[in-house]
């Protein structure tokens, strides 16, 4: 299952989701889809909500239960645990074996979901239209949502110059990613999160505008090189990435020496990056550097 993990908000509770591109199904969190339903206080009770409720099923011979995926996400601690999700028409029928107020617009959000995802599919736009309204119902700056914005439809650029050469998602991108990201801030993905206090939080949902601005940098500037030099091999993809990188890291040096101030900080959301709440961390928990 090639799996893209997105947290949806219904109302103010966070619904965990995955993307299976393969089948182009949604799966979602049962527990969390309990929460809501039940309006459950805390993710303890929605738990044991759903234990019970999966015991009564099972009694009954529930083919529900039975058809219940046991997939990762992640947890409030930043790792990823097995979780019982069910597709959309799973679902569908939870909803009603649990009496609420909150079943038919819960219904409701559910089609919408799947209807942006459809129409997505078809118009890559509408998805950065509803990345806007999500960061803005997050509480991001419109400043801040601009340029995080902009790096989405860099990254797409880059990422499909790269799909056109052969290259695949997942270690290739990553190894240029991480090339990218260690020529010009120094960091490693991974380390520019630790660097950060990340865990599973996307890292550019947690950058500064500078950091943002020069990352784009690099990455525009590896599009157009590689363009322009048409590689062959991932040898020559590297050299690209190198050379694309330094071109940002020549700029963050010398917005350094002129300003006396790092570009490259460990700020995060939690910690003023948009005027983010803790509980709001990110709205594409998908690795943008394997994508």
């Amino acid at each position: 299952m090639a799996e893209k993990t997105q947290i949806k908000l219904f109302e103010d509770k966070k619904v965990r989701t995955l993307w299976d591109k393969e089948s182009e199904e949604w799966y979602f969190s049962i527990v969390d889809v309990v929460a809501v339903l039940a309006d459950s206080k805390d993710f303890l009770t929605a738990r044991k909500y759903w234990n019970k409720l999966k015991q009564r099923l099972s009694q009954e011979g529930s083919e529900l239960v039975t058809n219940c995926h046991q997939l990762k996400l992640p947890a409030s601690d930043g790792k990823s645990y097995k979780t019982d999700c069910l597709d959309t028409e799973g679902i569908f029928r939870l909803i009603q074996s649990i009496p609420s107020p909150k079943a038919e617009p819960f219904k409701l959000w559910m089609a919408q979901v799947a209807k942006e995802r459809l129409d997505e599919m078809q118009d890559p736009e509408q998805g950065i239209q509803r990345a806007l309204l999500e960061y803005r119902a997050l509480g991001y700056s419109e400043n801040w949502i601009n340029q995080r914005l902009k790096s989405i439809e860099i990254r797409k650029d880059l990422t499909d110059e790269w799909k056109k050469h052969g290259l695949k998602e997942g270690v290739q991108f990553a190894t240029l990613t991480d090339i990218i990201y260690k020529t010009w801030a120094g960091k490693t993905a991974k380390e520019y999160k630790e660097f950060k206090g990340l865990k599973k939080e996307n890292l550019r949902d947690n950058m500064t505008n500078k950091e943002l601005v020069l990352n784009m940098l690099a990455e525009l500037s590896t599009k157009e090189i590689s363009e322009s030099t048409n590689p062959e091999s991932f040898s020559d993809h590297i050299q690209n990435a190198v050379d694309g990188a330094t071109i940002a890291k020549n700029a963050r040096i010398e917005l350094e020496q002129k300003t006396g101030k790092a570009v490259v900080t460990p700020l995060n959301a939690r910690e003023g990056i948009g005027q983010v709440s803790d509980k709001k961390a990110s709205v594409f928990l998908e690795d943008e550097e394997e994508k």
